[in-house]
């Protein structure tokens, strides 16, 4: 066994089915008394339903959240928060919005109780990412971890069942790369391991019947695991890709994870044999990279970066983007691979080393 550090993050975690009436309970329990409730305008409704939980204790709402959290958006924000007085922010939605939350705790310190929708899992981090200039930078600071987490998984029911798949396909991401992380250890393991699990039984069942609210309640199990991997071990190329695609193409956050995250991790295999036979025996199959590209495909989610718009010509930036400042990777990541890599993934071929 290696070496390892392990640390573990302060987070609170209520957990199950008609958890989100007791919001205003975790709203007190930090000691604030007025609350921003964030969103996107798409969930607008759901965020009313929490500001009616929260009473007296709401600040107002604001449904200015955007994909891959813009400079100006952030800034929109903070300001907002200033002028409101609030003393704490309820980040209702999925990566986006939670992100939303983050910047403005970056700048103001201001608490965030956050209540997921999607399986995106940023609420188990301290990872923020703000894009300014087309260019997504990400960092990690323990201000921006929510105090509390609420996971009621009734909330995410509402979500279209194409998302919800897309989500828990990004969820599984974090995790598959926490196996092989420079900075990983034993526990982060076990964890990973049973996220992708949770995800990858749940996930099929959630396809077929999307109210199945025990099915829901096993993706955002799943979700929670793989996002307390991705707050506590850093991340390698499958991230890095990700964020300069999303970043720098404004690509769908979750749909770039699951088209990449077969991709990166064949490119990975031949360094960390042990973490692929984890990701295989965790989803059922004999190899981990070609087994995930068969649980997209059974999805039906997507698997080509053509699919979301990407321009064939554009691979080139890309990769270029992706070399200028690299993640620490267990493979050496060299250009030529790396450009055959985005061209598979362009094309929705299967994986390969």
């Amino acid at each position: 066994m290696k070496d390892f550090t392990y640390t573990a993050l302060p987070s609170r975690v209520v957990f199950g089915p008609g958890k989100l009436a007791t919001v205003a309970d975790e709203v007190a329990a930090i000691g604030a008394t007025r609350a921003l409730v964030l969103c996107t305008p798409q969930q607008r409704a759901q965020a009313e339903q929490v500001a009616a939980l929260l009473g007296d204790r709401l600040a107002g709402i604001h449904d200015g959240a955007e994909m891959h959290v813009p400079i100006e958006s952030a800034r929109k924000a903070r300001t907002l928060a200033r002028d409101l007085d609030a003393d704490c922010a309820v980040a209702v939605g999925g990566g986006s919005t939670i992100g939303l939350g983050k910047a403005i705790a970056l700048d103001s310190a201001l608490p965030i109780i956050a209540i997921p929708t999607t399986y995106a899992g940023s609420e188990m981090t301290p990872v923020y990412g703000i894009t300014e200039n087309g260019i997504k930078t990400t960092g990690k600071d323990v201000r921006v971890l929510p105090k509390s987490v609420i996971y009621d998984p009734e909330l995410t029911c509402s979500l279209p069942v194409g998302m919800s798949l897309v989500s828990g396909m990004n969820a599984i991401a974090h995790a598959a790369e926490g196996l092989y992380a420079k900075d990983g250890n034993p526990v982060m393991s076990l964890i990973a391991e049973e996220g992708i699990r949770a995800l990858a039984a749940g996930m099929p069942v959630l396809r077929d019947n999307p109210e199945d609210v025990a099915a829901r309640s096993q993706c955002l199990y799943g979700a929670w695991l793989c996002g307390t991997v991705l707050g506590h071990v850093g991340m390698a190329l499958h991230h890095k890709l990700c964020h300069t695609l999303g970043g720098s193409f404004n690509l769908p956050h979750a749909e770039t994870h699951t088209i990449i995250l077969p991709h990166a991790l064949a490119y990975n295999s031949p360094a960390v044999p042990d973490a692929m036979s984890r990701i295989a025996r965790a989803i059922g199959a004999d190899d981990g990279p070609t087994g995930l590209y068969a649980l997209a495909g059974q999805l039906g989610v997507p698997t080509a970066l053509r699919d979301l718009g990407v321009a064939e010509t554009e691979l080139d930036r890309a990769c270029d983007i992706a070399l200028s400042n690299p993640y620490w990777n267990p493979r050496t990541i060299d250009a030529a691979p790396l450009r055959g890599l985005l061209q598979r993934a362009w094309e929705g071929a299967a994986p390969r080393p």
